[in-house]
């Protein structure tokens, strides 16, 4: 990206669409989780957490990082930081969208922290998104997506090590396979590499394998606290600790703490990728 592109960035560009919660496309997120597609009918609420689609990526193929990653409508910059991954995101839903409606989209860049530290320059990029279906004055859902941007990965790939830990009573597991990286992939228009070139992610950025999308576990959580405990959330808060990749056990395990519900995504080596604190609606 141009010094011009990130200058612009910096200042807080914005992106407004208005879009239609499509019946097409939920039914293709319900087809992706295992849910009978005719379920969903238009003029009913989109379950929460199924918003990500109406985020994807609208970025020209001429302003993609190198990395094939799109960012959300508006381009992501480089800043000579070839890596990039999710840290965390907050969700607050103020109401439901229901599908067929028409969404008022608001995107845009709220922050860009350059960091220099002793392995070099990295940053922070948080962008902030609101969806508000125009029959409302106030947004449904507001999203903040936080991503860290580093610098190239030197040496060889990595290699998983370590072996399958004991399954945590009540927990539930999924095996993400490319299929279903693919699938998300596609439905939030996301060209990252590291979630569809396994050439990319194992001899460019040094990593085992195909990386999970970070959105991709935050939605089979939501749906572990939607379908296993009953609980349609509030507000979600997630800090992704460490990537979880393809064709590898994720185990996800759920506590009550007060009001709130602590879930944790866990590798195949037992060890906390992702932590979500849940408020109930």
């Amino acid at each position: 990206m141009s010094a011009e592109g990130a200058s612009r960035l910096e200042t807080g560009k914005a992106l407004r669409r208005e879009d239609v919660c499509a019946a097409q496309a939920v039914r293709r997120v319900a087809a992706m989780l295992d849910i009978d597609p005719d379920t969903l009918r238009e003029g009913s609420a989109l379950p929460r957490g199924w918003h990500f689609f109406m985020l994807g990526g609208e970025t020209r193929r001429s302003q993609l990082r190198a990395d094939g990653f799109p960012g959300f409508g508006l381009p992501m910059p480089d800043l000579g930081l070839p890596r990039l991954l999710l840290g965390g995101r907050t969700v607050t839903y103020n109401g439901d969208i229901a599908i067929g409606a028409t969404v008022e989209r608001l995107s845009k860049v709220v922050r860009l922290d350059k960091k220099q530290g002793q392995n070099g320059l990295s940053a922070v990029l948080t962008l902030h998104h609101e969806l508000r279906p125009i029959s409302q004055a106030e947004a449904a859902i507001i999203e903040t997506q936080t991503y860290i941007l580093l610098p190239a990965n030197e040496g060889v790939s990595a290699t998983v090590r370590g072996e399958v830990k004991p399954v945590p009573d009540g927990a539930r597991i999924v095996i993400p396979d490319e299929t279903l990286l693919f699938q998300y992939s596609a439905l939030g228009f996301n060209s990252h590499k590291i979630h569809i070139d396994r050439a990319h992610a194992r001899d460019v950025e040094g990593l085992p394998d195909l990386v999970v999308n970070g959105g991709l576990v935050t939605i089979l959580a939501t749906e572990f606290l939607r379908t296993e405990l009953g609980i349609v959330p509030a507000h979600l808060k997630t800090r992704h600790m460490a990537p979880l990749f393809s064709g590898r056990p994720i185990a996800f395990v759920a506590r009550r703490d007060g009001e709130a519900v602590r879930l944790t995504a866990l590798s195949h080596e037992g060890t906390a990728a992702m932590e979500m604190e849940a408020l109930a609606a």
